[in-house]
C-alpha cells in the first residue's frame, strides 16, 4: 500500500474493547503514505524496456528493492505489475492488460514477515508469550536497526511516518474533538505504549546482546503503524507483511474482498514453497493502477485510524453506541446470563452506519437492559429459552419508553461533545481548500453527527408511536384466544 497517510475487537487482540485488528480480517492491507507528488509523472508501462523508468525517477531504494525481488524470483521481465508514482504516492501499475481474477504477484513464504518468521528468528524464543502483533512489531524494528537484515531492501522503502491519526499533532487532534476517533486514537497509543514498556522491561533490557541499539517508543510505534497500515490477513488467520504486494492501493469502486489465495508452487529455480498470490479483482488496462478493496465494513473512522484517508461516501459514516448492564441492576446476573447466551456481554457495542438498518441485536439488548420489576417475570428460568425472541418485539409501554429515552439521551450527549455543527462542517466541505488531514477530520466528525441525528430521529419517531404498538401482554392474550376482533378481552377463551 502506498498511501501513507485506517468495532468490536477479537479477544485475542487484547486491545480495549473497541480495538479490533479488523484490518487483518478481510485480507486488507493498511496504507503507508508517500506524499502525493506535486508534479505530473510519466511512465513507460510496456513489458519492454526498463520497468521502473519514470519521470521523475523513482527513488534508488525502490530500484534496489526491485533488483532484490528479481534475485529472489518474485519478479521478472514478464511481471504484469510494477511500482510507480500514483496520486496516492506509490502504487502498483499494470505493465500490460490484466484480466479479472488474474494473479499478478506471488510471494514465497520465505519472504513473509509474520509470527512464524519471528518464531524462526534469533529472538523467537523470547517472543513465545507475546501477542502476535507485539512480536512482529518487535521483530520489525529490530530488523530495521540491523544493517545486515535479510529484509533490509524491503524495510528501506517503508515510510518513516503515516497519516494515521496516531501521528497527528495535538492541534490536528483538536479538530476531531468529541469523536469516537479521538478516543480510539488516544487509547490505541496508550495501549501500544504499555506493550512497549512491558517488552522493554521483560525482553529488551534483559537481552542487550540481541538488541544492541536502543529501541525507543517512537521506533516501536513506527513498527506497529507499519503493521497496521500494510499487513494482510494470512489465509490461515495470521497477519503477514508481504514485500511489493503491500504497495497496492484501495479503491472504493471495488466491491469484492477476495483478493488473495495461497497455493503450493515453484518459488525459485529448484525450490517449492507456499505462495501468497495477489489477484486483480477487476480487469485493468495497461498503464492503469491495480487496486483492491480494503474492507467493505470499515467506517471512515477505521480508514482514518488505520490508513490515514477517508472516503467521501456517506455509507462509510458510522457511530458506535455503547450500552451496558449496570452492576447495580437487581437483575444483573440474570440479564448477564441471557446476554451471554446470545453472544453479548455486560457491555455491548453496536456499529450503526448511515442509511442502513439498525443492528438486529440492538433492540433485544436494550429491552433486556431496560427490564424492570413489572416485566421481570420474563427473566424466570421457564422463559429463558424463548426470551430473546420475545425481546425482538416491544415488551411493555414502560420498557419501550425507557429504551427510547436511553438512546435519545445517548445521542444528545454525544452530539453535545462536538465543537462544530453539521451545517458548519457541510459548509467547510462545500467551500473546499481544506488541508488533507483537516478534510479527514471534518468528514469523520460530520459523518458521526449525521449518524447520531439519524439514530435520534428513529427513536424519537418510535417514542411518538408508543401508544400504537402491540406489547407482550397483548400478544400473550391473543395467543390464548382472550382478545376479540375489536380488541376486547375475555375471561375465558372464545
Amino acid at each position: 500500500m502506498s498511501t501513507l497517510f485506517f468495532s468490536v475487537s477479537p479477544p485475542s487482540a487484547s486491545f480495549p474493547p473497541k480495538f479490533p485488528f479488523q484490518s487483518f480480517k478481510h485480507l486488507s492491507p493498511l496504507k503507508t503514505t508517500l506524499r502525493r507528488p506535486l508534479f505530473s509523472t510519466t511512465t513507460r508501462s510496456s513489458l519492454h524496456g526498463d520497468p521502473l523508468e519514470s519521470d521523475p525517477p523513482l527513488p534508488p531504494s525502490v530500484r534496489t528493492f526491485w533488483k532484490w525481488l528479481a534475485e529472489e524470483g518474485v519478479v521478472s521481465s514478464t511481471c504484469p505489475v510494477r511500482p510507480a508514482y500514483v496520486p496516492e504516492g506509490l502504487g502498483l501499475v499494470a505493465r500490460r492488460d490484466i484480466a479479472q481474477d488474474e494473479v499478478v504477484l506471488k510471494v514465497p513464504r520465505r519472504l513473509w514477515i509474520n509470527p512464524d518468521t519471528v518464531a524462526a528468528s534469533e529472538i523467537g524464543y523470547l517472543c513465545t508469550d507475546l501477542k502476535p502483533w507485539v512480536a512482529v512489531s518487535l521483530f520489525l524494528i529490530r530488523e530495521k536497526m540491523r544493517g545486515n537484515s535479510p529484509w533490509r531492501f524491503y524495510i528501506d522503502i517503508l515510510p518513516e511516518r503515516t497519516d494515521s491519526t496516531l501521528y497527528w499533532s495535538e492541534e490536528e487532534l483538536a479538530e476531531i474533538k468529541g469523536t469516537l476517533l479521538l478516543r480510539l486514537t488516544r487509547e490505541m497509543k496508550e495501549h501500544v505504549e504499555s506493550q512497549y514498556q512491558k517488552v522493554k522491561e521483560e525482553i529488551i533490557s534483559c537481552h542487550e546482546q540481541l538488541f544492541p541499539s536502543s529501541i525507543t517508543l517512537d521506533g516501536f510505534l513506527w513498527a506497529f503503524s507499519m503493521l497496521r497500515s500494510r499487513a494482510f490477513s494470512h489465509l490461515r488467520g495470521q497477519l503477514v507483511m508481504l514485500p511489493l504486494v503491500d504497495l497496492i492501493n484501495h479503491s472504493a469502486s471495488i466491491t469484492r474482498e477476495d483478493n488473495a489465495e495461497e497455493i503450493n508452487g515453484p518459488a525459485g529455480l529448484f525450490s517449492w514453497d507456499l505462495l501468497f498470490c495477489l489477484k486483480s479483482t477487476m480487469p485493468v488496462q495497461e498503464g492503469e493502477q491495480v487496486f483492491i478493496q480494503y474492507g467493505l465494513k470499515k467506517s471512515n473512522a477505521d480508514l482514518a485510524l488505520y490508513y490515514g484517508f477517508v472516503e467521501p461516501n456517506t455509507n462509510r459514516d458510522s457511530y458506535t453506541l455503547t450500552f451496558n448492564i449496570s452492576e447495580s441492576d437487581p437483575f444483573h446476573r440474570e440479564k448477564l446470563d441471557i446476554a451471554a447466551a446470545n453472544d453479548l456481554g455486560e457491555t455491548a457495542y453496536f456499529d450503526i452506519f448511515m442509511d442502513r438498518p439498525l443492528p438486529p441485536a440492538i433492540l433485544p439488548y436494550l429491552r433486556l437492559v431496560a427490564l424492570q420489576e413489572t416485566d421481570a417475570f420474563l427473566l424466570e428460568p421457564v422463559y429463558r429459552k424463548s426470551i430473546w425472541k420475545t425481546l425482538e418485539l416491544p415488551i411493555s409501554r414502560m420498557n419501550e419508553e425507557l429504551v427510547c429515552k436511553m438512546v435519545v439521551d445517548a445521542c444528545e450527549s454525544a452530539l453535545s461533545g462536538y465543537h462544530t455543527t453539521v451545517e458548519q462542517d457541510e459548509k467547510l466541505i462545500q467551500e473546499g481548500n481544506l488541508g488533507f488531514r483537516l478534510e479527514i477530520a471534518v468528514r469523520v466528525r460530520l459523518g458521526e453527527k449525521r449518524v447520531l441525528q439519524q439514530i435520534e430521529g428513529i427513536f424519537k419517531e418510535k417514542e411518538a408511536q408508543l401508544d400504537k404498538f402491540e406489547y407482550c401482554h397483548e400478544r400473550r392474550l391473543k395467543e390464548l384466544g382472550l382478545v376479540g376482533e375489536e380488541g376486547e378481552t375475555y375471561c375465558q377463551p372464545k
